[in-house]
């Protein structure tokens, strides 16, 4: 009876379990509850409050046991009361969280704080030192797949028989089949895992789950600030690949942890920890064996530099050798055509290839077991949960700042280096066209014909930068052509500059300016102090003094070069004096004085006329 009432009240349980994960929000996990294979099957759960009360039979002879007494009663509802906390408590921290937020439309990403605080500030765990073991690589290669097994392995305490039964749907991180990504932002498995070492030290046990890189609706900086995020965060960095590491992927795997290394505050020899190549799908068992020996045979000599390869491919094996610590490689066989095929496959063990279980059972181990668990470390200090939260606030400021460049697609940054190239080669082009005509050596030229030169040589210019055969299409390289043109005429501004300081006339000014201020206010000191106003005439002697002084320094800054901020302004005084006095002055005095040339020779001919015309009539 015991059996039947526990089974009983495990069938009204489970979709209980079901529905509360939907009110949360956890989508993509099975109707079976994460910890189902830890969960004991109630005892002896009699008279749930579900259940109606039963009638004792009319002989109490033979059937008085099925019928509990009260305090048996009690006893069983509390028990069933106890199991059902338990169960619950297990249930709300057994689902992944998402830490860090993905804005899709501005394409930008934001902690939760909090969310990050319930886990890692868990008084059990807040102080010991943390392990994150975190898995990233492309989207829809199975990262979340396999962080389920890796689940499994921390729920079973390392059992022997940790992969589970058979029959046993694979639940944990949200996972599903088919080609849209699944995954955004970062996740962390809510439970914090507590391992003892070898040693007897105990050390928390984080697992991460990052979003896919390269999907449709991810930029470059969106793949570059997560994969990063990750990396800098955890002790053990996997590497999610598919059938072999090509080229690209180590290109994009140096601009990502390059793009980490820019935001850390002090760069350390080797930033990052360890970095773990998982090959899925690996094809080519009869070069390198399924496992970590096959699979560092094959890193070394795909990471091995050469004499004779192209200093581009050197690079990015240095740069890789250079950033990790330790470096690895597991090559893992495909799971099978039931997994890749089947839309309904749910994880079951039965429907995966023999050959990825036993590689699987090596993998896991290899990277959870308590001997082999890698203690986070940043500058060579151990990290403690409490820590490691703080770390997470440091860098998310940073990726949400504008202080990191912007990591852009190889064809963009391509494209952008090849119209710079051909930006370059018109503005020298331009440079050494106007050399020629106002240049250091060259003697001074009429501004009117230094202008006419300009255009034509910008012309020419601009028409050189369209001729260049340039990547990015008009659009992207007509703004490559508005900031040509905008930097030859500042060069144009510069040549002018440089060609007026060739005019004898204009180097003079600023001595003629002064020369001018002085005798006119000798002359208004002579007169003022003559007709007894001795106050003008003071401050006329002080002008006068005071320009005095400004062309004798103006004199010693020309000769000597030095005080020439002192040299600067006095030019721009007797600049100012020149254009808004001096010069409206003398065009109105040379005006008035043409005008009267001009009245004075037309009388003289009228009078010349007169008078030739007197004389002919007395003829």
């Amino acid at each position: 009876m015991a059996e039947v009432s526990g089974l009983r009240s495990r069938t009204v349980f489970e979709p209980n379990c079901k529905n509360r994960s939907i009110d949360e929000g956890l989508s993509g996990v099975e109707d079976v509850p994460p910890f189902r294979h830890n969960l004991k099957t109630p005892l002896a759960k009699l008279g749930g409050p579900e259940e109606t009360p039963r009638t004792a039979p009319s002989n109490p002879g033979k059937n008085a046991r099925l019928t509990p007494s009260p305090d048996e009663f009690l006893e069983g509802e509390t028990v069933e009361e106890e199991n059902e906390v338990e169960v619950k408590k297990k249930e709300e921290a057994a689902r992944p969280i998402q830490v860090v937020l993905a804005n899709e439309d501005e394409h930008s990403f934001e902690l939760d704080a909090a969310a990050l605080e319930r886990i890692l500030l868990q008084d059990h765990v807040k102080d010991l030192n943390v392990v994150v073991v975190s898995v990233a690589g492309a989207f829809r290669k199975g990262k979340s797949f396999l962080l389920d097994f890796m689940l499994r392995y921390m729920h079973s305490q390392q059992g022997e028989s940790w992969m589970g039964g058979d029959d046993e749907p694979l639940t944990g991180f949200s996972w599903r089949g088919g080609c849209e990504r699944e995954t955004t932002g970062i996740q962390i498995w809510s439970e914090v895992f507590v391992v003892a070492k070898p040693d007897g030290s105990k050390v928390a046990v984080l697992l991460v789950d990052t979003q896919g890189a390269f999907d449709s609706q991810s930029t470059i900086k969106d793949c570059a600030t997560v994969f990063a995020l990750s990396t800098m965060t955890s002790s053990v960095q996997v590497y999610n690949l598919s059938q072999n590491i090509q080229e690209d992927d180590l290109q994009h795997l140096q601009l990502f942890t390059e793009y980490g290394r820019l935001a850390m505050e002090e760069i350390y020899l080797k930033p990052f920890q360890s970095l773990m190549f998982l090959i899925r799908d690996w094809c080519y068992p009869y070069e390198h064996d399924y496992g970590l020996e096959g699979g560092n045979n094959f890193l070394e000599k795909r990471l091995q530099v050469k004499q004779n390869q192209h200093e581009e491919l050197q690079n990015v094996r240095k740069h890789v050798h250079s950033c990790f610590s330790n470096i690895g490689c597991f090559l893992l066989p495909h799971p099978g055509l039931k997994v890749a095929t089947n839309p309904y496959f749910d994880g079951r063990l039965k429907d995966i290839n023999g050959d990825f279980k036993k590689a699987l059972a090596k993998l896991v181990p290899l990277l959870l077991a308590p001997d082999r668990l890698v203690v986070k470390e940043i500058g060579g200090n151990k990290v403690t949960c409490r820590d490691l939260l703080e770390y997470f606030k440091s860098y998310i400021k940073i990726y949400q700042g504008e202080e990191l460049p912007h990591p852009k697609s190889m064809l963009q940054a391509t494209a952008e280096a090849n119209n710079l190239t051909a930006v370059a080669g018109a503005k020298d082009l331009y440079g050494k066209s106007m050399e020629l005509v106002c240049g250091g050596d060259q003697p001074y030229i009429a501004p009117a014909d230094l202008e006419r030169c300009h255009e034509e040589f910008r012309e020419h210019s601009v028409g050189h930068f369209r001729s260049v055969k340039k990547m990015g299409g008009e659009e992207f390289c007509q703004r490559y052509q508005s900031q040509l043109e905008a930097e030859l005429d500042e060069a144009y501004g510069n040549f002018s500059r440089h060609n007026d300081g060739k005019n004898i006339f204009h180097t003079a000014r600023t001595p003629a300016t002064l020369f001018a201020v002085m005798f006119v206010t000798y002359v208004a000191s002579g007169v003022t102090g003559f007709v007894g106003l001795s106050a003008l005439a003071s401050l006329a002697n002080l002008a006068m003094g005071v320009a005095l002084l400004s062309l004798c320094a103006w004199a010693y800054v020309k000769f000597s070069g030095e005080f020439r901020e002192v040299g600067t302004m006095i030019d721009l005084v007797a600049e100012t004096l020149w254009e808004q006095i001096l010069k409206p002055l003398s065009e109105h005095y040379m005006e008035d004085k043409v005008r009267q040339t001009v009245v004075n020779s037309i009388k003289a001919s009228l009078t010349e006329q007169g008078s030739h015309q007197t004389k002919l009539k007395t003829r």
